[in-house]
């Protein structure tokens, strides 16, 4: 049997951890302790090579006083301390949320664990019998002090909202047509662009785009549209930023090199076959980004200049 050091009594001067048991299969318990009296537990269990996993609960009564954020942290910086400073000497923490439950994930995420992704399970799988997915939230022995200023920022960029965005260009010909698209994975007509990279200009993911799906080097111009995207068909909301294309000699279209994975066809259409070929929030949205190329950027969602109900 592995040898574990004896967990100490913890505290933080508001809350103590006092060790119930500690094993190879149950790396340590703690009753949580606040002048004295017990308001809950939490406790880490092994989890793969040199983590472990951390679960609290508190008496209901005791919820909503910070009891439960002060002792995780606790327990997590001892998990994470090196076996010769008393600690277990673990390399990662990590905690499993139902995305539900919100009042644990804000514990979790107050105690330092930064979010890293959702894991789907099949209902029955975890410890709620009708979950089908866990938010997992880590924390590692290398990771900056929580009082690291670069630490908190991280914590905060692991948990914030983030939106898809989508860069496409407006590429019109002399006759006021508009380049369209024919993709491989719907049926709808759409403007040349795509996703925006991680880390990556969306002025500049307009171009990149254009070039690796079409062949085409058309440098993106000023911004004419920013159109939100309500959750759709399987994808979540985004952000479609419409940058100009310029007037184009219609002649481009026979230099085009399409990349057959994602591109059909290519062609430049009259506003008629653009409300033909697009879905209906797609026309919209060139509708709105030809307005504006004689004024400012402009806001729409899903095309409307006024919030819409669905897409």
């Amino acid at each position: 049997m592995t040898a574990h050091p004896e967990p100490p009594t913890l505290s933080d001067g508001t809350i103590s951890l006092r060790a119930t048991t500690i094993g190879d299969n149950h790396l340590a318990a703690f009753i949580v302790e606040y002048h004295g009296a017990p308001v809950g537990a939490v406790e880490v269990t092994p989890e793969g090579e040199a983590g472990g996993s951390l679960s609290w609960r508190l008496a209901i009564d005791q919820r909503g006083r910070g009891f439960a954020t002060r002792a995780v942290r606790v327990l997590a910086d001892w998990a994470l301390t090196g076996r010769e400073q008393g600690g277990l000497g673990l390399l990662r923490v990590e905690a499993r949320v139902d995305p539900r439950n919100e009042q644990s994930l804000r514990v979790a995420t107050r105690s330092g664990l930064r979010r890293e992704g959702v894991q789907r399970v099949v209902a029955g799988m975890g410890d709620d019998a009708d979950a089908t997915e866990y938010v997992v939230l880590a924390r590692l022995a290398d990771d900056p002090p929580l009082s690291d200023p670069a630490s908190f920022r991280a914590l905060l960029n692991s948990f914030l909202p983030r939106k898809r965005a989508i860069s496409q260009l407006l590429v019109r010909d002399h006759d006021a047509r508009v380049l369209l698209c024919q993709l491989t994975y719907k049926h709808d007509w759409d403007l040349p662009g795509g996703v925006v990279e991680v880390g990556e200009s969306p002025h500049l993911a307009a171009g990149r785009e254009v070039e690796e799906e079409l062949a085409l080097h058309i440098e993106p111009g000023r911004l004419l549209l920013t159109d939100w995207l309500p959750p759709w068909g399987g994808w979540d909301d985004a952000l479609c930023l419409v940058f100009d294309g310029g007037v184009q000699d219609p002649a481009i279209v026979a230099d085009v090199v399409r990349q057959e994975r994602e591109i059909r066809d290519v062609a430049f259409c009259t506003p008629e076959q653009v409300r033909d070929r697009a879905a209906d929030f797609t026309a919209r949205r060139i509708e709105s980004a030809m307005k504006n190329l004689t004024g400012g950027p402009a806001y729409t969602e899903s095309g409307r200049d006024h919030p819409p109900t669905t897409v």
